[in-house]
């Protein structure tokens, strides 16, 4: 059965033995950061696991009666409870027969087909009535809002203030009605306004884009909008008269938005999906539970919300006002500066009855955002190979904060074939960000980090086989040569053939004779080595 809600999830991690509940008194300035870090950081060999338990703190110091859960995400064990899947790699072979169904035969094998067909069917979204929404229990608008009743956290000593770290932030296509769920850090600046840390190649981000460049006169005026404000996120006073002008006459316009927090697991996790950009993520949460997500609409914006979510912030962003955003510590492990963002305006608040606060926290890996970066990888492995029907298999190693480093095995069936890979995930979606790209052959697991690092240090001449190439880059890489937009590496380490201009004979790999390991296998414990 799927999770209803967020409290369902919360008894499920007890049963489980999954949830330490802490009732002494912490504070959401810095304290519970610290506790969430070291418990993400716990290793395999303490009592709880790699990972440590997820954490719901009880006794929120200057929030009486608040509660804030933690770490909900953050080992193995909770991924596969959180999707209710015994491996990860479950998922992704539904997917793989959603996109490769069997071929029919005859007409008995297509009546087969039907159930399947109905099943995704079952899957979208559906909208309820008000009076059925929980989140709905309490409705907030005008002087009632308040956004310093939330127990918002602040995770580091530097950070510009306290910041939403787990919102599902939903937006909808002005041209294809499309809704989009997405999650963007949100800096609380005082009771009704929050930074939107839209990053500038998400889909929300682009949806703004759209309302910009239809404000333009033709066409021309759409590109030097665009090449003025780099895409929306420069203001309007370091631009020319034209840009200001079109800034200027667009400044009362706005953009509906509406922020769910504490959702069921399969929804709060869609948020971070690199799904493709015509599916919507409430149809992804459906997929993921086996079971429709119940939605309702928001009270103040025209946009349907999670009906069971413990709070739900309605407003808008004005499409012309830019506010400075950060400094932020971020899953780099390194802080992220101070730069402008939109700016999110609440209208409404609405919350269950003792809402019950979802926060992360990121920094140095490993952390709770590792084990979600290892199910998306997992999980949306069937939809790099329907693009890329070579690759064998990804590791997007935490260590590599998951847009620096990506190891990638594939079958190699021709010269260069390694360079087109790598320029094929440079082109896919949110692929576009990895800094560098490792590829090897099928052969070498790249899950074991030791078996790629002796092969990328054997495999290689540098000068040959290491690739440069220019591009965007993610918002939070402080060191490319300019923000979003720096170069990228390849590193070719498969094998090298003749037909790439490789002369030399090519040595194989040790490896022992299978007679002799079997040996070896049979007496081992009779050796007493271990």
């Amino acid at each position: 059965m799927a999770y209803k809600d967020l409290r369902e999830w919360i008894a499920r991690l007890e049963r489980a033995g999954e949830l330490t509940k802490i009732d002494a008194a912490v504070s959401p300035y810095l304290e519970m950061a610290e506790i969430a870090d070291r418990t993400a950081k716990l290793p395999a060999t303490s009592k709880r696991g790699a990972g440590g338990p997820a954490l719901l703190f009880e006794n929120v110091t200057g929030y009486p009666g608040a509660s804030v859960l933690m770490n909900q995400f953050g080992s193995e064990r909770r991924m596969k409870l959180a999707l209710e899947v015994d491996s990860l790699d479950e998922i992704a072979a539904r997917i793989r027969t959603l996109l490769h169904p069997p071929t029919p035969t005859g007409f008995l094998d297509k009546l087969k087909l039907l159930p399947a067909l109905a099943e995704v069917g079952s899957f979208f979204p559906k909208v309820i009535d008000k009076k059925d929404a929980a989140c709905k229990q309490v409705i907030l608008q005008g002087d009632e809002i308040d956004l310093a009743e939330l127990p918002v956290l602040t995770t580091w000593p530097q950070d510009g203030g306290p910041f939403i770290t787990l919102p599902c932030v939903i937006t909808q296509d002005q041209k294809s009605g499309k809704r989009n769920v997405g999650m963007y850090r949100m800096q609380v600046y005082d009771k009704s306004t929050t930074g939107m840390h839209w990053q500038r190649q998400k889909n929300a981000a682009e949806q703004l884009r759209d309302r910009l460049r239809a404000a333009a006169t033709d066409s021309a005026s759409a590109v030097d909008l665009m090449a003025l404000t780099a895409g929306g996120t420069v203001s309007a006073s370091s631009l020319d008269t034209v840009a200001t002008q079109t800034l200027t006459a667009i400044r009362g316009d706005r953009m509906e938005v509406a922020v769910a927090i504490g959702t069921d697991p399969a929804t709060t996790f869609s948020a971070i999906v690199p799904a493709p950009p015509e599916i919507e993520e409430y149809l992804i949460a459906g997929f993921l539970r086996q079971k429709p997500v119940e939605l309702v609409r928001g009270e103040t914006v025209a946009l349907d919300v999670p009906a069971h979510a413990e709070y739900v912030l309605e407003g808008f962003v004005n499409l012309a006002e830019l506010r400075t955003e950060g400094p932020f510590g971020d899953h780099t492990g390194f802080y992220t500066m101070q730069e402008d963002y939109p700016v999110f305006h609440v209208t409404c608040i609405t919350h269950r009855k003792k809402p019950i606060y979802a926060a992360t926290i990121v920094g140095k890996p490993p952390m709770e955002d590792a084990w979600m970066g290892k199910a998306v990888e997992r999980i949306f492995l069937p939809l790099m190979q329907l693009t890329l029907p070579e690759i064998v298999d990804v590791n997007l190693p935490p260590q590599g904060v998951f847009h620096n480093l990506m190891i990638v095995a594939i079958r190699k069936s021709y010269a260069g074939h390694a360079r087109k890979v790598m320029n094929g995930i440079w082109a896919m979606g949110q692929a576009m960000f990895t800094k560098c790209i490792i590829v090897v052959d099928q052969d070498c697991d790249v899950q074991d980090l030791n078996e790629v690092t002796l092969r990328v240090a054997n495999n290689i001449d540098p000068e040959r086989d290491i690739q440069f190439t220019l591009g965007p880059v993610d918002s939070l890489d402080h060191a490319s040569r300019l923000p979003n937009y720096g170069s990228k590496m390849g590193i070719d380490a498969t094998r090298k053939w003749a037909a790439e201009g490789f002369t030399r004979a090519w040595p194989p790999m040790l490896k022992m004779a299978p007679e002799v390991k079997a040996k070896v296998d049979a007496m081992w414990k009779k050796l007493k080595i271990e």
